[in-house]
């Protein structure tokens, strides 16, 4: 059975865009942004939130806002950053003869724990992508880049178009365990660790046959790799203002 993740002493504040809490009017202007979309979010439909009400909240004029960022899926790239960051940061040395599937569990539940003052949020944004199809190509697409380098923190290759699978099939599998973590009132989050825990042993079988699959057919794999990280690309480029 996957262990539990070490939780950090100290609980995030001021600029993290904790669901009700106030932003940070000390913050430099980019944190103070996010942590107002957040905030935003965790009250109303990403949608409904327009420019005007995110530099109210953020205490930044419009021109400022503009400066930093040019949309909301900026605005939300720049928050999937900051998230990567931390877990990046919190790695766990005692973990590197553990198996990659604890491994990788590791990481995953960090990246949870970091995500969990921003609960209500992620609860409205998953909402919001099951309506519009244009945003949950976006999200996805900040996802699967995610999770190459959570893959990358739990010593498993998420380079080339092998690790662009395993990044996209990670990335949907830690979408599934968002479902129950957002419902999960349980301090120790109890429900999200035995949820990851299943996916993972489903997404390691899955691995298996993707390996299989490709070192057979390596010359169908590539080309179709290629195209749908061209798409990603192509989406990002957009800017899509939501």
């Amino acid at each position: 059975m996957a262990r539990r993740p070490r939780r950090s002493p100290e609980e995030p504040h001021g600029t993290s865009g904790e669901d009700g809490a106030p932003v940070d009017p000390n913050a430099p202007a980019r944190d103070r942004i996010i942590a107002a979309l957040m905030a935003l979010a965790a009250e109303r439909s990403i949608e409904e939130i327009g420019f005007a009400d995110i530099a109210g909240r953020a205490g930044v004029s419009l021109a400022d806002l503009r400066q930093e960022f040019g949309s909301k899926l900026a605005i939300l790239a720049a928050y999937v950053k900051d998230i990567d960051r931390k877990v990046l940061a919190g790695g766990d040395a005692d973990l590197a003869e553990e198996s990659p599937r604890e491994r990788l569990f590791d990481v995953l539940m960090r990246r949870i724990e970091a995500l969990a003052p921003h609960r209500a949020a992620i609860r409205s944004l998953m909402r919001s992508a099951r309506r519009h199809v244009g945003l949950a190509l976006a999200l996805n697409s900040l996802a699967v880049r995610s999770q190459q380098w959570m893959l990358t923190a739990a010593n498993i290759d998420g380079t080339g178009p092998r690790g662009w699978l395993r990044a996209q099939g990670v990335a949907l599998l830690y979408a599934r365990v968002l479902r129950t973590f957002v419902d999960d009132d349980d301090p120790g989050l109890a429900r999200t660790m035995a949820a990851l825990d299943r996916a993972l042993g489903r997404g390691q079988r899955w691995s298996g046959h993707l390996d299989d699959l490709c070192s057979f057919a390596p010359h169908r794999c590539l080309p179709r790799l290629r195209r749908r990280r061209q798409h990603d690309a192509d989406l990002d480029e957009q800017a899509m203002p939501i």
